[in-house]
């Protein structure tokens, strides 16, 4: 699964604490980096969740309609050809008398 692979949460980069040295970078600056860092991390995480939901009504969705499928056909008993050969027999029986003329 995805989220065995990933390594850092959003509250993992908020709460990150980097050791200060006297030629280091401008804490403000991090700080913001981190930020838009976090807000992406959200980002994919929400949207993550949201396209995994998606496929779980999808596969359900796809799911139900095989199962109704083959039901509907083995309750009527009824395929392509049946339908072909009544329409067949109907139209013999209407028309049947003026195709002979």
């Amino acid at each position: 699964m995805l989220a065995d692979h990933i390594k850092l949460t959003a509250k993992d980069i908020l709460e990150k604490e980097f050791k200060t040295a006297v030629r280091g970078y401008k804490q403000e600056e991090v700080d913001k980096f981190l930020d838009l860092i976090i807000k992406d991390y959200e980002t994919f995480h929400q949207t993550i969740e949201e396209l995994q939901a998606e496929n779980l009504r999808l596969r359900k969705q796809a799911e139900d309609a095989g199962k109704r499928q083959p039901v509907q056909t083995q309750m009527t008993g009824t395929t392509n050809f049946d339908i072909l050969k009544r329409l067949s027999n109907l139209e013999k029986h209407v028309f049947g008398s003026k195709l002979n003329d």
